[in-house]
C-alpha cells in the first residue's frame, strides 16, 4: 500500500500508556481513529481506560467533546504486545521514557512489525531521530512528532524529521495531527531540544539566575510571566509582541532594545547578536504577514483580546 492510499481512517499505534501515551489516545480517538494503546506493563495497561474515561469527563463538563465521551472512549484498546499494536495502523506515536538505548530498541521493533508505509514518530523531548533510527532499514518514514503537553489541550506538535526522512513520510505525519486538531510546526532541521524546549529552556535558565543572583523569589518569576508575558503570549508570540510593543514594527525594536538585550546577554556569556542581516530577515517573514500599513489595526486587535481575556477572569474572580 503506497502511503497515498493508506486510508485516512486507519488506526494509530500509541507504544507506552503512560501521561503521554493516554494524552495521544485522547488526541486520535476524539478524531475518529481506532487507537491501540501498547504498554508492557499489566498495571500500566489496566490503568489507560480509566484515565482515558476520567479526562473524556472533564473535557465533556466544558463542553469540548463533539460526541458522546463513551463513543470516544470505546476506539481505544489496551494490549502488551507490540506487533498487535502496529497491526494495519497509518501512525506509531512512540511515547516511551526519554532514554536512548529503550528508544534504539523500540525502533528496531516497530521498523520490522509496523506496514512499511506506517510512519514511525517518536515523542521525544530533545532526542532527534538520528540518534535511535539511524541503523534502521526504513529509517525513511522515522521521526520526531513533540507535542505540547498535553497535547489534547495544547496543539502545537513539533515534526522533526531527521536527514534521513522522506518528504512524504514528514507530510502524511502532519497530515494526520492537522486531521487531529493539532497544529504541526515543520523545524527545518535536527537541534537538541528542537524549538519548544529550546524557549522553554531560554526562559527557564534565565529564571534560575535570577533566584541565584537574589533578584527575585520563584513565586515573583512565576507571577511575571502568568500575569505579565504569559497574557500576551497566549494570542502572539515573541516576534509579534515585539513587532506590535514599537511604532516602526520589528526594526524600530530591535534598534532601541537590541543594545540593551545584547548587554543582559552578555552577562550570560551570550554573544548572540541581532545583526542588521538577521533583523533585516525577521523584519521580511513579519511584513509578509502583517504589513506596515495593517499595523494599527493589529495593535487595536491585540488589546481588544486582551481586553476580552480580563473580562474573562474577573468573571471567574
Amino acid at each position: 500500500m503506497s502511503g497515498n492510499d493508506m486510508p485516512s481512517q486507519a488506526p494509530v499505534a500509541i507504544i507506552g500508556g503512560g501521561s503521554i501515551g493516554v494524552a495521544f489516545a485522547l488526541v486520535f480517538s476524539r478524531a475518529g481513529l481506532p487507537v491501540r494503546v501498547q504498554d508492557p506493563d499489566e498495571a500500566r495497561r489496566a490503568s489507560v481506560p480509566g484515565e482515558v474515561s476520567a479526562r473524556l469527563q472533564d473535557l465533556s463538563s466544558y463542553g469540548l467533546l463533539e460526541e458522546p465521551a463513551e463513543a470516544i472512549l470505546a476506539r481505544v484498546s489496551v494490549t502488551g504486545d507490540v506487533a498487535e499494536a502496529v497491526s494495519g495502523v497509518q501512525h506509531v506515536q512512540e511515547c516511551a521514557p526519554e532514554r536512548l538505548e529503550l528508544k534504539k530498541e523500540l525502533f528496531q521493533q516497530l521498523d520490522r512489525l509496523a506496514p512499511a508505509e506506517a510512519v514511525l514518530a517518536s515523542s521525544s523531548s530533545f532526542l532527534p531521530a538520528s540518534s535511535f533510527a539511524a541503523e534502521l532499514e526504513g529509517r525513511r518514514r522515522c521521526m520526531v512528532a513533540h507535542p505540547g503537553n498535553p497535547p489534547y489541550l495544547i496543539p502545537v506538535i513539533e515534526i522533526v524529521p531527521a536527514p534521513f526522512t522522506e518528504e512524504a513520510a514528514a507530510a502524511r505525519a502532519e497530515a494526520l495531527f492537522t486531521q487531529a486538531g493539532l497544529s504541526p510546526v515543520r523545524v527545518k532541521r535536527e537541534v537538541e531540544g528542537f524549538i519548544f524546549n529550546r524557549l522553554q529552556g531560554a526562559l527557564l535558565r534565565e529564571a534560575y539566575c535570577l533566584v541565584r543572583d537574589g533578584v527575585a523569589s520563584a513565586d515573583d518569576i512565576d507571577r511575571v510571566v502568568r500575569d505579565g508575558l504569559g497574557r500576551r503570549w497566549v494570542h502572539i508570540g515573541p516576534f509579534e509582541t515585539a513587532d506590535l510593543n514599537t511604532r516602526g514594527g520589528i526594526v524600530a525594536h530591535a534598534e532601541r532594545m537590541g543594545p540593551s538585550y545584547a548587554r543582559m546577554g552578555a552577562e550570560r556569556g551570550m554573544n548572540d547578536l541581532w545583526t542588521p542581516e538577521l533583523v533585516a530577515r525577521v523584519e521580511q517573514e513579519r511584513r509578509a504577514i502583517l504589513p506596515i500599513d495593517a499595523w494599527e489595526t493589529r495593535v487595536a486587535w491585540r488589546d481588544r483580546v486582551l481586553m476580552a481575556d480580563l473580562k474573562m477572569r474577573k468573571g471567574h474572580e
